[in-house]
């Protein structure tokens, strides 16, 4: 592929900076590092929610809080890699997304391909419009890593479902308006074949939310439980105990993060400019040096992902591969950071001028330290190159 902008991708890329530098608050461009993949070294804290909303309304206004979806739903009808140009200078830029990462980025994409023309005008609209808020109802306590075990039941009650179960890690489902949920419909069926895929409603009776507060003490994650949930028989997506393979392609469309990729390119130049003031900065140089490559294919590897969607093609295993090195990438950027500034480096916000780049290194690294656990682990992603990339058996 050609790895320069096009005339017209070169001006959207021009009419993008511009907008950002003519509209985006002050008080909400990112001054410090750039955060770690799952959380981004300062949780969910998007700041001031009037600041927020005016922001998020003029994305939306302009159909770039998902550039690339239909018009009719109200996206920008932009192509794939307009709205690759797009993540990249918002990422590069430091400019906040809101909490609706989740809604744009992989629910949204999935209802897309496999919900009803009704699902569509009832749940598109109002995440291009940044005003609802989704969560993801995957994980539970004894299905993780190997998530086709889930136990969450989903049994039929006239027109509605009844849904009962536990699931865990669920990020915002304390913010949350709708959740995805998948649950077992069919018990006697290979476990891969008897799970379905519904759209949830967390204001519905029966839903309790616990907090689950990480060692950043941050408010992310979440257990949520669902106690005879009654959820109405439109709110399943696809057919009947095929929702293992449309929750396969949320998660890949979750594994083919791309501003991800940019906030590691940040990152490693803002500690290129630390290393000149810290005093093992030298030691560190070439571990520098082994980072700032990394970062730069690990954009190729965004780029191979754009190209793709491109032809209109899902990611699978490419999602996968990125997946799996970015992840990986996230945690030695932070441990090399560490490296670099001893002690200083843990220090957190609050600890003064002493603390490089107001705390926000050692938070990452703690965040960074999820990376290889969230969203896959680094196990299954490599399971996943194995037999879908290299046509190896199950073991």
């Amino acid at each position: 592929m050609d790895f320069r902008d096009s005339a017209a991708e070169s001006a959207f890329r021009n009419e993008v900076r511009a907008f950002i530098a003519r509209e985006l608050p002050d008080d909400l461009a990112k001054g410090g590092m750039p955060g770690a993949m799952f959380g981004g070294g300062g949780g969910f804290d998007t700041g001031d929610p009037d600041l927020m909303r005016q922001w998020l309304g003029k994305l939306a206004g302009r159909g770039w809080t998902v550039p690339a979806w239909p018009a009719e739903y109200g996206g920008g009808g932009l192509g794939v890699m307009e709205q690759f140009i797009f993540n990249e200078e918002i990422a590069l830029a430091r400019a906040p997304r809101g909490l609706g990462g989740m809604g744009a980025g992989w629910v949204g994409p999935t209802v897309i391909v496999y919900g009803s023309d009704e699902q569509k005008r009832q749940h598109l609209p109002p995440i291009a419009a940044a005003e609802a808020i989704w969560c993801q109802g995957f994980s539970e306590p004894g299905s993780g890593s190997d998530l086709a075990s889930v136990q969450t039941r989903a049994v039929r009650d006239g027109d509605d479902w009844l849904l009962n179960g536990q699931k865990i890690w669920t990020s915002l489902a304390h913010r949350a308006d709708w959740c995805v949920v998948i649950a077992r419909t069919d018990p006697d069926a290979p476990k891969h074949r008897g799970i379905s895929y519904f759209l949830v409603d967390m204001k519905s009776a029966g839903i309790t939310i616990q907090p689950l507060v990480n060692m950043t003490g941050s408010h992310d994650f979440n257990q949520v439980f669902f106690d005879n949930v009654r959820i109405p028989a439109e709110a399943l997506i696809g057919e009947e105990n095929r929702g293992w393979y449309i929750s396969t392609a949320t998660l890949d469309f979750e594994r083919s993060s791309i501003a991800l990729n940019v906030s590691h390119l940040i990152a490693v130049r803002e500690l290129v400019k630390l290393a000149g003031h810290s005093k093992s900065g030298g030691r560190t140089r070439r571990e520098l040096a082994d980072r700032k490559v990394e970062a730069e294919i690990g954009r190729l590897m965004s780029l191979q992902v754009v190209s793709m969607q491109t032809r209109g093609l899902i990611p699978n295993k490419e999602a996968s591969i990125a997946k799996l090195y970015c992840s990986e990438l996230d945690a030695r950027i932070w441990g090399t950071a560490l490296k670099m500034l001893g002690p200083h480096g843990m220090l957190l916000r609050g600890s003064g001028a002493r603390a490089p780049l107001g705390g926000a290194i050692g938070r990452s690294y703690m965040y960074a330290t999820t990376s290889p656990v969230g969203g896959g682990t680094s196990e299954i992603q490599r399971n996943i190159i194995a037999m879908r990339g290299l046509g190896m058996p199950r073991g």
